[in-house]
Order: C-alpha cells, then sequence, then structure tokens
C-alpha cells in the first residue's frame, strides 16, 4: 500500500526484463539480490521517475502473479480510497557529539524506515559501471521519492549518507548462497572505522543486513553473514570484496565491487583468514593513494541526470585474478526434509 500510496498518479520508459540465461548471468555480475525470485523474472525500471502507465500496469501484474492472494490483493490496494498517508522518512542528521557507531545506526534505521521492496520491480536502476557522481545522483533521488529499495539500491545510498564520514572507510560486499539447488545474491556495504568492521544493507531476514561496528576481522564478520545463511538453510558459496570507496560524491572513479573473489566453500577457515587478511591489507593500501581528479563544474553539468538524461559511457573496470583454492571440501548439509518444494528466499 505504501508503494501505491507514493507512486500513484506518476507518469518513462518501461521496465525491462531478459531471458532467464541473460538475467542469470546480469546478476552474477551486478550482484543484485535475485534477479528471479522462485523463478519469477524480476522487473527493473529502467526509465526512471516519475514511472510511466506501462511500467505500472506491469507493476501491478507482476504482483498478481507472485503474490499468494494474487488479483484480489492488487484490486483490494488499487480501488481503496482511503489509503493511509505514508510517511517519509528524515535523513538522519547529527550533532558534533554523535559517535560514529551512532551515526550509522541512524543511517541504518532510515534505510529500514524506506522497507523493502517487494512489489517484484526495481524502481531505481544501478548500473555498477557508472562512475560515483552518477551514483550519487541516484541516491538522492532516493532520498526525494522515499520508495522501497533492495539490497544493492541500499549499498548506493549507504555510500551517500556516508561520504561525510572521513572516518568511515566503505566497501562493497557480496554474497552467493545455494538453497534446493538454486543460487541467490546478497549484498552490503561493509564499513570499518576505529579497527573494527561492521555493516550496513537492506534484506528480508534482519540479520541479512545491518552488523555494528564490533567485528575486529573482516573474517569476523563474514563468518557473522555465514552463519546467518546457516539459518535460513542456505549454504554461503561464494563471496565478493570490493575496494575502499572514494568519499569525494564528484568524483569520475568507479567503484572496485570485486577486488577479491573467494570460494568460500573450496577453502580451509585458515585459507579464508589468510585471504581475508590480504584483502584487508590491499584496502588500508588504497588509503594512502591520490584519487583522480573530479570533473570541473562545467563538466559535472554537462553529465547530466542518470534518471533523466542521456546515459553516461560505461568504463570496463579491469577484473582482478580469482586466486586459487584449495581443493573442494564436501560440506555437510542440514537435513532439509521436504524443503525441496519451496524456496526460503534471503
Amino acid at each position: 500500500q505504501g508503494v501505491s500510496e507514493r507512486l500513484v498518479g506518476r507518469g518513462s520508459s518501461p521496465a525491462t526484463v531478459g531471458s532467464l540465461e541473460e538475467r542469470d548471468e546480469e546478476q552474477e555480475d551486478e550482484g543484485e539480490e535475485e534477479l528471479r525470485d522462485g523463478g519469477v523474472p524480476f522487473y527493473v525500471n529502467r526509465g526512471g521517475l516519475p514511472v510511466d502507465e506501462e511500467t505500472w500496469e506491469r507493476m501491478w501484474r507482476h504482483v498478481a502473479r507472485i503474490h499468494p492472494s494474487g488479483e484480489d490483493l492488487a484490486k483490494k490496494i488499487r480501488g481503496a480510497t482511503d489509503l493511509a498517508k505514508i510517511p517519509i522518512p528524515s535523513v538522519p542528521t547529527y550533532q558534533p557529539t554523535t559517535t560514529i557507531p551512532q551515526r550509522l545506526e541512524a543511517i541504518q534505521k532510515y534505510i529500514r524506515e524506506l522497507q523493502y521492496n517487494h512489489t517484484g520491480t526495481q524502481f531505481f536502476e544501478i548500473k555498477k559501471g557508472r562512475p560515483l557522481t552518477a551514483l550519487m545522483d541516484i541516491a538522492k533521488e532516493m532520498t526525494r521519492e522515499a520508495l522501497p529499495i533492495k539490497c544493492l539500491e541500499a549499498v548506493i545510498l549507504g555510500i551517500y549518507l556516508t561520504n561525510n564520514m572521513p572516518g568511515v572507510e566503505r566497501f562493497p560486499l557480496s554474497f552467493k548462497s545455494q538453497f534446493s539447488g538454486n543460487h541467490f545474491y546478497h549484498i552490503v556495504l561493509g564499513v570499518h572505522s576505529g579497527g573494527r568492521f561492521g555493516a550496513l544493507g537492506m534484506s528480508r531476514r534482519e540479520d541479512l543486513m545491518f552488523k555494528p561496528l564490533e567485528f575486529r576481522t573482516l573474517l569476523d564478520l563474514v563468518q557473522e553473514f555465514e552463519g546467518a545463511y546457516k539459518s535460513y538453510w542456505h549454504t554461503l558459496r561464494k563471496v565478493k570484496i570490493g575496494q575502499y570507496v572514494s568519499h569525494d560524491p564528484h568524483s569520475v572513479e568507479q567503484i572496485e565491487w570485486k577486488h577479491s573473489i573467494l570460494d568460500v566453500d573450496k577453502l580451509s577457515k585458515e585459507e579464508l583468514r589468510r585471504e581475508l587478511e590480504r584483502h584487508t591489507r590491499d584496502m588500508r593500501l588504497k588509503i594512502g593513494k591520490p584519487a583522480p581528479p573530479s570533473p570541473t563544474k562545467d563538466r559535472r553539468n554537462s553529465m547530466g541526470s542518470p534518471l533523466r538524461g542521456p546515459s553516461s559511457p560505461i568504463r570496463r573496470i579491469s577484473r582482478v585474478e580469482r586466486r586459487p583454492s584449495a581443493e573442494k571440501k564436501v560440506l555437510e548439509q542440514k537435513s532439509s526434509g521436504d524443503m525441496n518444494a519451496y524456496q526460503i528466499r534471503v
């Protein structure tokens, strides 16, 4: 109902969806959370806001297909004349004395208040190859529109909301898990400050998003997420960790999403520890490297809005070669009973 209240009457180009094979490949590359929900294609609003009529109607048809109550729910919401007004969350502000952990908790509270997007249509298109300045423009749009979001949008929003916190380093942390023969993808924003790690994010599951700034090592943080996956009978297969993200909102740098790619199920605990320690050292080394200069004011103006103007050319990020993993080990699986009949989504 919140989505209907905020979007109704908005009037841009339609959402698009590719073949299952194409979407799987894009999902692996983009790190978006579940471009297929239980085998149902997941739509992305490619045209920005306001949403045009075709995208709007497609969203409701999709809701009717994927929701247990089907068309009845859609008709009930769309036909209602007394929908409650949805409060617009306020972007957090801080006192000078507000500590870093308190600021991160306030940011997570704001992300949570936007609510998780269950419609099956992602409202903000996130192209990972775009420069940071363009992604920050999208984050500003998120704060203006205050629509429900998914995990990748939450990462971009988290970067935007922590840009003015130089004592906090941010890096993408994505996961590939497996349940009942299907793969699922998720991403959060890892944070590091004062010698401790944590995370910001959005998920259907409370324990797969925010992590307080209290983990001594990157291994501790990854194992915390792995434990959460196990509680949903998911096996964590792969972890991808990026580099620290620039604090300059006008930077033309691209986010390095996959500096390290670790096949968790092929690594012993000791091997995983060494790989994560290596990645931590790599991130620290980046802090001392000067960032490329930001574009001039005229150049920034010429780039236009990523949602309303022509898209910027995409530059390829050089891929870091995957380090060899140890021999694959046979993992003990929890007894799943009749779980193959449905999917536990995270």
